[in-house]
């Protein structure tokens, strides 16, 4: 279920030579993966991203099937032995259904072919054969940068096709689509009015490869280098975690925690997808683990199934959000910016806290306006878990201690895994023999399959945004909307991070979360710079909101993956999401607008950070109220009372005096209305009105 709406598509359950191959070869990757970080190839990054793209590619042609519609797919004649093992099955039924969704379970004729034409496009620049006047070994290919021989060319156009298939298989059609487009631009451009600002010289086609194919910026660029070096490092470590127990635990922690609350099922949920988000890094997978455990507890306690399914979102996509494992658009961060993993990890921590803050608060106002009931858990001591199997925190707290003290992101995270196996020993059940240490390597490795076919494709829209200068001419583009409107440079930054803000949410829609950063980065991220946006607070923008793309309607990945956990409506669970990660919407905006606002990715002094951090704090407090109409403690709030509730949290994210005060006015206002409306109600009633439990 989880696979079904992730950014990916479902892939293949394998069985027989093809599980063999790509076992055997996903576990070489892994272990070369782990090799490198400790013995760096001599030849360099770029021999080890080709390598690393040579293994992973081809395995995506085995591991998905191609999905075509009906009337495209080749028949493959039946064999009586076929017939003979389908007459063993026992759940017809079952096999059809999956088969119906996955494509065939078994790779055609047409996906080894593909196999091995994508081992042979992606190992061709480094094999020391001579063909005609190309090939000849890595020294030679880089050589020839900028003049291409005829052979360079076919095989860097084969790669570029399989890339884009291996993305419509992965991701589906848009992705491709979009690569499409820039390469498009990058082609015909030259052909646009040069009077219009997005027209550029114009490129042939060679110039295209040979940018995707033998450059720093295109296939083996950024984003390559960032999913071979460190989201398959992660995604080995999510696995090993997995494995060793982790998950339950932290599912059992969260219900033990909450055991005796009136709001437990609810709280269970959001601490549960916090948790669990070190484990997956995952939105929609995060969203389906928690409600498949958590939503008989949302039941029994009187959660509409729309209600909690937002909710159920709200706290999945948190997994990308949170430390210590982001989503892979973090290292790219890192990466652009020439950071460490820490200092992201630290940028996100305060909007960390105010996105769960937002959650809770929302939980405790559904429980006390819906009249949900008290759920008791039959669940044991928190410091009993703790005590037994709190060994699980060892290795997140260790990626901090080792970032800390200077260790490198890589290192930090093989250590961790290394310190997991060894810890697993503490339980029988969850021992990491070597088997499934071999088992947890695979599936790292599997689970890295799509992530690098989007990143290796980035290339692409990377290589030609360097080519063309699309960059700053769309920021151009983009701040020249705003002054359109006002001259006023305070309003032509708010217009321009506004109008950012909607082109990324809309962007999100179509691709996944990676691409959808880098996209946004490359046309975004310089606009926000060019208007004095600190480059941290314009990547955290761009990341937040390639994020969000996952509980924004109309497709809202998480939210579709909690209503079909709950049997819940489809659209008002969307709406019931988006209630729920308001904050996560609006704090991205307060750090760009005023430098105040950087405090909240901890930049600055003490003073700034707590005076942002406290301020932002109860602009999500009075949101939370606004949108949930009820304020704990005093009753529900009526119409006026929620807008200048909203009014007053909007203003509140103007991190600067004025706005503050006017927007802590409007708040009191409304609490105050609430308050009155209270004493009304209560005066004229002979029974005092009390909140429902």
């Amino acid at each position: 279920m989880a696979a079904q709406f992730e950014d990916e598509k479902p892939g293949r359950v394998l069985s027989g030579p093809a599980a063999l191959l790509l076992g055997t070869v996903a576990l070489a990757v892994g272990a070369l993966a782990l090799w490198q970080v400790f013995r760096p190839l001599a030849q360099g990054s770029k021999y080890y991203l080709i390598i690393f793209l040579a293994g992973v590619l081809p395995l995506v042609f085995l591991a998905y099937p191609a999905d075509l519609p009906r009337w495209a797919r080749l028949r493959r004649p039946r064999r009586r032995d076929d017939d003979a093992h389908r007459a063993d099955q026992t759940d017809r039924a079952d096999d059809t259904d999956h088969t119906e969704r996955t494509g065939s379970t078994r790779p055609t004729v047409v996906d080894w072919l593909l196999f091995a034409l994508t081992v042979a496009a992606c190992l061709y620049p480094v094999l020391p054969i001579t063909i005609g006047t190309g090939g000849g070994g890595y020294n030679a290919f880089l050589d020839r940068q900028g003049l291409l021989a005829p052979t360079d060319l076919v095989l860097g156009t084969v790669l570029l096709l399989l890339l884009l298939e291996a993305c419509r298989r992965t991701t589906g059609w848009i992705l491709p689509a979009v690569c499409l487009l820039f390469l498009g631009y990058g082609y015909y451009g030259g052909l646009l009015p040069q009077s219009w600002p997005v027209a550029h010289a114009g490129l042939d086609f060679s110039q295209l490869v040979d940018a995707f194919y033998n450059s720093d910026s295109g296939f083996y660029g950024t984003p390559l280098d960032v999913a071979a070096s460190y989201i398959v490092l992660f995604t080995i470590y999510g696995a090993v975690l997995e494995l060793s127990g982790a998950g339950r635990f932290f599912v059992d922690l969260s219900a033990a925690a909450f055991r005796r609350s009136r709001t437990a099922a609810g709280r269970t949920a959001v601490a549960s997808g916090f948790l669990l988000g070190t484990v997956s890094g995952s939105g929609a997978a995060t969203t389906v683990s928690i409600g498949a455990v958590t939503w008989p507890l949302l039941r029994r306690a009187g959660y509409p199934p729309e209600r909690a399914g937002g909710m159920l979102a709200a706290a999945g996509v948190g997994a990308i959000l949170s430390p210590p494992t982001l989503g892979a658009a973090a290292f790219i961060i890192a990466e652009y910016l020439g950071v460490s993993y820490l200092a992201v990890l630290g940028w996100a921590t305060v909007p960390t806290v105010l996105y769960y803050l937002g959650i809770l608060l929302s939980v405790e106002i559904d429980a006390r306006r819906s009249g949900v009931r008290p759920v008791v858990l039959d669940v044991g001591s928190p410091w009993r878990l703790l005590g037994r199997f709190g060994y699980h925190f060892a290795s997140l707290i260790a990626i901090i201690v080792f970032l800390a003290v200077g260790v490198s992101a890589t290192r930090a995270v093989v250590f961790a895994i290394v310190l997991t196996a060894a810890l697993s020993w503490l339980d029988r059940t969850h021992r990491l023999t070597p088997a499934r240490l071999a088992t947890a390597l695979v599936t790292g490795v599997r689970g890295v399959l799509a992530v690098t076919a989007v990143c290796a494709a980035a290339g692409i829209i990377t290589a030609t945004t360097t080519k063309t200068g699309l960059g700053p001419q769309a920021a151009a583009l983009l701040i020249g909307g705003a002054q359109a409107a006002t001259s006023d440079p305070t309003l032509v930054l708010v217009l321009t991070a506004l109008l950012a803000a909607v082109a990324l949410s809309l962007l999100g829609l179509a691709v996944p979360v990676t691409a959808s950063f880098v996209i946004g980065w490359v046309i975004v991220g310089p606009a926000l710079l060019d208007l004095g946006v600190a480059a941290p607070a314009a990547a955290m923008f761009v990341f937040y909101f390639a994020v969000l793309s996952e509980v924004s309607p109309p497709t809202a990945l998480a939210a579709v993956a909690a209503a079909a956990v709950t049997g819940g409506r489809l659209v008002p669970t969307m709406w019931q999401t988006l209630r729920y990660a308001l904050p996560a919407y609006l704090t991205p905006i307060a750090f760009v607008i005023t430098p105040t606002g950087l405090g909240l990715l901890g930049i600055g002094g003490v003073g700034r950070i707590a005076v942002a951090a406290v301020v932002t704090a109860l602009s999500v407090a009075v949101l939370a109220v606004a949108a949930g109409g009820w304020l704990p403690g005093v009753g529900p709030a009526g119409a006026p009372e929620r807008v200048l509730g909203a009014l007053g949290g909007v203003t509140l994210l103007w991190l600067e005096p004025v706005p503050v005060a006017l927007g802590a006015a409007l708040a009191a206002v409304a609490a105050t209305g609430v308050f009155l409306r209270r004493r009304s109600a209560d005066r004229s009633s002979p029974h005092p009105v009390e909140e429902r439990l």
